[in-house]
């Protein structure tokens, strides 16, 4: 009986068992369904993800011009959203724009020279340009943000056609990668904070740049005045040809030599302006610059010397403290020019020596010669002059002019030559060197700033006007007479010539006045 009843017990179960089996079976058969399709999920998901990166860092970024500025728009990947603007070689703004996993990254190139100067000369150009920049952005962003949807897109079908080689997967993984850029996009979009560009953040030199970061608005502002400014008083100086006409004092004789001094321009393109005019309208055969052509001396600020080639005059440069060996290297590949580094030349029969600034201090304030200077600093500015001092006199040929950036290497040349030129102080200033006993007397003249100091110049109550020196030497290559020439900068609407005579020409009467004269 016992064993029959087990039997009918094991028989019974068998069903069961049969049962349980076939759950067993369906429940690890769904379990491994599922981990598949998750693992086949996540794999689509991080191969969507990294295409995404990829095809970003790739294909997201477009070139565009933003006014007189070339720049390049990109769109990163980046947990807090943001927008970086990059001024080489100045530093960056950070903009807290928008929220979202994406950052745009302007980087400002180099300035068109043409078109910065058509800004200069057509007020009307400047104010369409100041409401288009804001069309030249939108247009910019909109342009970088579909490409980069393009790009990822692209990149993430690419590598999902390379990890699956699955049809469907592929597919997915574009759409996955559609709707997480577009995403992010979107939330950026939503979350744009337009007022945010008026609290920048500051990195880098920006931060030591009082001219740009201290009172950036009321100088924005000044700059526009300026701008519209200049462009009047520029076209004012073709009028100085004229006015030099009717002074009795002095007229350049036939074989007279005209030399331009020209001195720290500090990277204002309307320098060029003004240097071109007085060059063709006073028939400069020789273009002397003491140096601070730059402000940073960096590479980025290479381009802007591009001007002197238009010049078709020889230009004579020696570097100051803004100026790199790289802007001097830059200034030395333009055809017409010529770089002196303790040694000389001779153009248009005039023999002229000169020397760059021992420092370079591109972060330092200009102060004048001699004030607040270390020993160490004033011992290698005289070091320089006893160097060129040195070079002179060995000279084979008598030297006419001698160049040095700041006036306090002035000082050693007295009796090696009759005429220095120096920069360095923005404050234009003749005088006499002391003389050496059985030498002649040597004349040191020291340029103001032929930019007006740059954005600097913006900072004061009283701008710092653009100045420039026409120098006039006869045959004997003496100088006979100079013209200062002056443009006012902001709010201030005068352009001025005074005429100094240095030694009366022959059939000149003595008693005749030689009062500077200032013209409009």
């Amino acid at each position: 009986m016992d064993g029959r009843h087990d039997d009918e017990q094991t028989a019974k179960g068998r069903p069961d068992s049969a049962v349980r089996r076939a759950l067993r079976t369906s429940r690890t058969a769904l379990r491994s369904t599922a981990s598949r399709r998750i693992g086949v999920g996540l794999a689509v998901l991080a191969v969507s993800l990294v295409g995404i990166v990829v095809g970003m860092l790739l294909g997201g970024r477009v070139q565009t011009d933003v006014g007189p500025f070339q720049a390049e728009m990109a769109i990163t990947p980046s947990a807090t959203g943001e927008t970086r603007v990059n001024i080489p070689p100045l530093g960056a703004l950070q903009l807290d724009s928008h929220d979202g996993p994406t950052r745009l990254t302007v980087q400002l190139g180099s300035l068109d020279q043409r078109r910065t100067e058509a800004l200069i000369d057509d007020p009307a150009s400047l104010n369409r340009a100041s409401q288009s920049a804001v069309k030249d952005v939108t247009s910019g962003v909109i342009r970088v943000g579909m490409r980069t949807i393009a790009a990822t897109v692209l990149c993430t079908l690419i590598l999902a056609a390379l990890v699956f080689r699955n049809m469907r997967r592929v597919a997915w993984s574009g759409v996955l990668a559609l709707a997480l850029t577009g995403g992010s996009l979107g939330i950026a979009g939503l979350t744009l904070r337009p007022e945010s560009i008026e609290e920048p953040r500051y990195e880098g030199l920006l931060v030591n740049a009082p001219a740009i970061v201290g009172d950036a608005r009321r100088i924005a502002n000044d700059y526009s005045k300026y701008a519209e400014q200049l462009q009047r008083l520029v076209g004012n100086v073709s009028q100085l040809y004229t006015t030099v006409s009717a002074l009795p004092v002095y007229e350049p004789a036939p074989g007279t030599t005209r030399v331009l001094h020209v001195s720290d321009m500090h990277l204002n393109p309307t320098g060029w302006q003004l240097i071109r005019t007085v060059v063709e309208q006073f028939n400069i055969d020789v273009v002397v610059d003491t140096g601070d052509i730059t402000d940073w001396g960096s590479e980025p600020e290479a381009s802007f010397v591009g001007s002197i080639g238009v010049l078709k005059k020889p230009y004579v440069f020696i570097r100051g403290n803004h100026d790199s060996p790289a802007t001097a290297a830059a200034v030395a590949r333009q055809p017409n020019a010529i770089v002196l580094n303790n040694s000389t030349t001779t153009v248009a029969g005039l023999t002229i020596a000169g020397i760059g600034d021992p420092r370079f201090t591109p972060d330092k304030a200009t102060s004048p010669a001699g004030s607040g200077l270390s020993k160490e600093t004033a011992d290698a500015l005289i070091g320089t002059g006893d160097k060129l001092a040195a070079t002179v006199k060995a000279s084979p040929t008598p030297v006419n002019i001698a160049l040095v950036h700041d006036p306090a290497s002035a000082g050693p040349l007295s009796g090696t030559c009759p005429l220095v030129l120096a920069g360095h102080t923005h404050k234009r200033e003749t005088r006499t060197l002391p003389e050496v006993p059985g030498q002649p007397p040597t004349q040191l003249m020291i340029q103001g700033s032929t930019g007006g100091a740059g954005l600097r110049g913006l900072e004061g109550e009283k701008p710092t006007p653009l100045t420039m020196t026409v120098l006039y030497f006869d045959q004997q290559k003496l100088l006979q007479a100079y013209d200062d020439i002056q443009v006012g900068g902001t709010g201030e609407s005068q352009v001025s010539l005074e005429r100094h005579v240095i030694r009366e020409p022959a059939g000149v009467n003595p008693s005749a006045p030689v009062t500077p004269t200032p013209t409009r």
